[in-house]
Formats: structure tokens, C-alpha cells, sequence
């Protein structure tokens, strides 16, 4: 399969998906991965609590909480 298969489903704080902001598609893990950790500051300050990483629309890993100190 090609094409986009990584994307990151963007959550509140009370676990609610969120629609905006919405996160690009990607064609490895590793650049989905380099992508939250330039974005997850700017994300956070926009009201995003969480990450979740998702391939082909399934998680991969817990939500990754974006907070900073």
C-alpha cells in the first residue's frame, strides 16, 4: 500500500477529538513523529492536551499528553 498511512488524531483535555487544528497525513512513522515533536508546543498552546498516533485510523500507542512545564 502507498501513500499516507500516518496521522495523528489531536485530542481535548476531557479526551474529545478535536477537528481543528488537523494533523497532515504522512508515509512513515518516523516523519509523523519528527512532525509532533516540531508542532506539539504551538498544538498545545492552541488547546490540544494530547496526540495519538494512528495507522491507517488505528492507534498505535497511548496519546501522547503535549504539556509544558
Amino acid at each position: 500500500m502507498s501513500g499516507p498511512q500516518w496521522t495523528w488524531e489531536l485530542l481535548a483535555a476531557d479526551d474529545r477529538v478535536l477537528d481543528r487544528p488537523v494533523s497532515p497525513a504522512f508515509s512513515s512513522r518516523f516523519d509523523a513523529e519528527a512532525w509532533i515533536g516540531e508542532h506539539w508546543r504551538t498544538m498545545a498552546a492552541d488547546g490540544v492536551a494530547a496526540a495519538r498516533l494512528l495507522h491507517h485510523g488505528a492507534p498505535v500507542a497511548p496519546a501522547l499528553p503535549l504539556r509544558t512545564p
